[in-house]
């Protein structure tokens, strides 16, 4: 923690007010294959306005982690979630700008969904395009349920969630700006992300519980990721 403090980024992009000190910055996105399964989603244009008491739904915002596995997500509710979890409003030279703050604007995070009761989805494992505002399959196998949800230490939530919201992050997005703090930034930007979340559903009645007990280095491997430029920070699970 102690090489994450402001004493030790003497040399970094911020501490300078100098872009063009930063590292060679990692896109925005991460890519997928030219013939990965890509799922459209309804466009944030098209999602239908919400009428809240902004007040209301602050203080009514709670932890729900029963779910009706006989109900299913729409893919509008699904788009919608997404959209103010990690939705892109502008994209610049070094930046995105999204529906969420993040600390110099680098949005280090991925969203990956184990998606079991969406309507029109196969069940599997996806990951969030934010970029073109889609999904792009990456495991439908048999196992991939439990590879994935099966690492989560809130078993109740995790195996019976519509879909499990699993933020991963890209090291070297914070930390081409940021140095060794971006370990502070990045889980601070998933909570923005998860908060986002939570006041979202809410909006439409949809029950969430945020997931920060898991096997980190399980879920890691089973994400296909190295545990250390990419690695789990948070999840929650979501449903009806």
């Amino acid at each position: 923690m102690s090489q994450a403090r402001i004493d030790y980024m003497k040399e970094s992009a911020w501490k300078k007010n100098n872009a063009k000190k930063m590292r060679p910055m990692p896109p925005f996105e991460l890519p997928y294959p030219k013939d990965a399964v890509l799922i459209d989603l309804p466009e944030p244009d098209l999602l239908p306005d919400m009428n809240v008491n902004f007040l209301e739904m602050v203080e009514l915002r709670s932890t729900l982690r029963q779910y009706d596995d006989t109900e299913k997500l729409t893919q509008k509710e699904l788009s919608y979630l997404l959209w103010c979890t990690q939705g892109v409003k502008m994209v610049m030279q070094t930046k995105t700008v999204r529906n969420v703050p993040s600390a110099g604007g680098r949005n280090a995070l991925e969203t990956f969904l184990y998606i079991r009761r969406v309507e029109n989805i196969k069940p599997g494992l996806y990951r969030f395009l934010p970029l073109e505002h889609k999904l792009v399959l990456v495991s439908d196998s048999e196992d991939t349920e439990k590879n994935i949800c099966g690492q989560f230490s809130t078993a109740g939530v995790a195996n019976n969630a519509a879909v499990v919201f699993i933020w991963t992050a890209v090291y070297e997005r914070m930390a081409c700006m940021f140095g060794e703090r971006a370990y502070r930034y990045i889980h601070l930007d998933a909570g923005h992300a998860c908060q986002n979340l939570y006041l979202a559903a809410q909006t439409m009645k949809i029950k969430v519980c945020a997931l920060g007990a898991f096997d980190d280095e399980q879920l890691n491997k089973n994400l296909g990721l190295d545990g250390n430029e990419q690695f789990v920070v948070y999840g929650a699970g979501v449903g009806k």
